[in-house]
């Protein structure tokens, strides 16, 4: 039932991986893959939808333990003149919906990431510090959710401390991403490194 959803992230992140090189422009890039996507739809009890690109997320420059760094990789048209440069490595990434193609922020996080560019950082609740620490330890930088926290016995509980690092800049919280209600959003992605051919 919803294989054209799928087919159609999947074309459009083939469609980037083909399109994307050295010197290649981000904005191009964005356009060749929402013309793929945008070239789908998908029938759901007895209603067709285009399938569309969501406008507000993207793929990314993938750097050592910076997984979302600087360039973008827009799946949509746009006018950005920024080019892909030899020895980069990025996560064509895309995402495709039958709604209006606009996610906002949903509640309850469950996903987090230390910022990587905070440096040291001077905290005064004891037990932020301690789940810190633990982060540093096991996720450094890369994404972790709760329930690894609660794997991992961190103890003393981490609801608040968390939020403290939350609060105070040094994690960020990756809440889910939604659409209009009943709608159907998929996603695609693969690791590229630019190399001359």
């Amino acid at each position: 039932i919803y294989d054209n959803l799928l087919q159609a992230v999947k074309d459009a992140t083939n469609t980037g991986i083909r399109e994307a090189g050295i010197d290649v422009r981000l904005g191009d890039l964005g356009a060749a893959i929402q013309e793929v996507m945008e070239s789908y739809e998908i029938e759901l009890n007895g209603k067709t939808y285009q399938v569309k690109s969501i406008k507000n997320l993207n793929g990314h420059l993938i750097e050592k333990y910076h997984i979302h760094a600087g360039k973008s990789v827009p799946i949509i048209k746009t006018g950005d003149q920024t080019k892909m440069e030899e020895g980069e490595v990025y996560a064509i990434e895309t995402f495709g919906s039958t709604g209006k193609g606009v996610v906002v922020e949903g509640m309850d996080c469950s996903h987090y990431m230390k910022d990587f560019d905070v440096g040291k950082v001077s905290l005064r609740n004891g037990k932020a510090k301690a789940l810190l620490s633990h982060i540093n330890n096991n996720y450094g930088t890369l994404a972790f959710c709760k329930r690894w926290i609660e794997r991992d016995g961190f103890t003393g509980g981490f609801i608040m401390p968390l939020k403290n690092l939350c609060d105070e800049g040094v994690v960020r919280a990756y809440p889910p991403l939604i659409d209009v209600p009943e709608s159907y959003v998929a996603q695609y992605e693969h690791t590229i490194l630019l190399r001359p051919t």
